[in-house]
């Protein structure tokens, strides 16, 4: 059990070691040479920890942000974020979601070599949010014991197929090859995201080809797009709350300084996490050419959002702030309509509507980013108000899952099971 419990908290559920973990046995699998073994799996495992410090950059600027905005309009409500209710979970079902995550990623190597969906899912963080939506569901209608873990893991290791396998007719437009899919527990949002584009969307005019004038060059960079915008977002918000309020994040520094160095640091982050993802597909690419010839035949690797901001760079911020006005609206609709008030929580807003305003750009150009993260926004408010009650005892707490796939399966598989009861 101890070894076990190593191999869970230690390995798996570190992305960067996960990644790593592939490449080694691709390239093994290849009989590479011990030097490219080794410089390909450090590559790979440098590469993710590159891009998970570029997100804690991103993350810790976005909750200076929120935090400004909580104090400052006090605003009572649940607040999706995936970490903090996994850790409440964790007291209840800690070792039901240590087992269902291991023997989770079994059956999706088993699901992978037997069925037609040829995806290893590697997104280490997210496999273990859905094993913990999975054990909190499965156990608030009853199921336990052995039962609870062998339907909990059959599931988990299915959706971790069937879900880059939904996702990548679309991945397909956005990256223009079929070489990597999308390991990420967002996906339902950003197939809805395509969808949109593609209806009401043209993808010939391309959020990447907006035509500035020669005047405003400088705006061609995504990144100092990104750090102006952010810089501003930052700005307005700081003078709306006070100086008061702000002083309680920015300490000592001036507000307005602390301001323009947020929106420049949140940019910074995003430089990051580009860098890091250059590093990992150069890397992981070629090595799971060995896992699809020996154990997997055509696997493909599904990776986690981030993989795709480099492919559409403006389309990332306006999926973002397209996905918090449509979180914004939404929290008016649901206070309407008495359902639970859902804050929008600037990170899954960040990170899941940017990846929906790169695959509405994929689909329908300009107009797909924006109508394809306002959606995005809409169904992370909506659906963590309907997924409460189907938790338990969880549904409790102030805060719950945010993405929309942990939405829609944790909605369908609490009424399925509740039949049963």
């Amino acid at each position: 059990m101890a070894f076990f419990e190593f191999l869970m908290n230690e390995i798996l559920s570190i992305p960067a070691v996960l990644v790593g973990l592939m490449v080694f046995i691709g390239l093994v699998a290849q009989r590479a040479a011990t030097t490219k073994v080794m410089s390909g799996t450090l590559k790979s495992i440098i590469g993710f920890l590159i891009l998970g410090a570029g997100a804690g950059v991103i993350v810790g600027s976005l909750d200076s942000l929120g935090g400004i905005i909580d104090e400052a309009f006090h605003i009572q409500g649940v607040i999706p974020n995936n970490e903090a209710i996994v850790a409440i979970a964790q007291q209840m079902f800690g070792t039901e979601t240590a087992l269902i995550m291991g023997f989770g990623f079994i059956a999706n190597i088993l699901f992978a070599r037997f069925t037609p969906w040829k995806y290893i899912f590697l997104t280490g963080h997210h496999t273990f949010f859905m094993a913990a939506l999975l054990s909190a569901v499965l156990g608030t209608t009853g199921m336990d014991g052995a039962t609870l873990v062998i339907v909990g893991s059959l599931l988990l290791g299915f959706f971790m197929v069937a879900m880059p396998a939904l996702g990548q007719p679309f991945m397909r437009q956005v990256t223009g090859n079929d070489d990597i899919a999308i390991g990420h527990f967002g996906t339902l949002g950003y197939i809805a995201a395509g969808f949109i584009g593609k209806w009401f969307g043209n993808k010939s005019k391309s959020t990447e080809d907006i035509v500035i004038s020669e005047k405003w060059s400088f705006l061609k960079d995504s990144l100092i797009t990104t750090a102006l915008t952010m810089v501003a977002i930052f700005i307005i918000l700081a003078v709306l709350a006070g100086s008061d309020v702000v002083s309680n994040f920015s300490g000592d520094q001036n507000y307005i300084m602390f301001s323009i160095m947020q929106g420049i640091m949140f940019a910074a982050g995003l430089s990051i996490i580009l860098l890091g993802v250059r590093m990992i597909l150069n890397e992981i690419v070629p090595a799971f050419k060995g896992i699809a010839d020996k154990l997997v035949p055509g696997a493909k690797p599904a990776l986690d959002i981030p993989i795709v901001f480099p492919y559409a760079p403006t389309a990332v911020m306006i999926g973002f702030l397209f996905s918090f006005a449509g979180g914004l609206i939404s929290m008016a609709l649901l206070g309407v309509l008495s359902l639970p008030l859902i804050i929008p929580g600037l990170v899954p807003h960040f990170f899941t509507g940017a990846g929906a305003g790169v695959f509405g750009n994929a689909t329908g150009g300009r107009i797909g980013a924006a109508a394809g993260g306002f959606v995005n926004g809409v169904l992370i408010s909506f659906l963590p108000a309907f997924l409460l009650p189907v938790l338990g005892e969880l549904g409790f707490a102030n805060t719950t899952f945010g993405d929309s796939d942990f939405g829609v399966i944790g909605i369908i598989i609490g009424y399925i099971a509740s039949l049963f009861n």
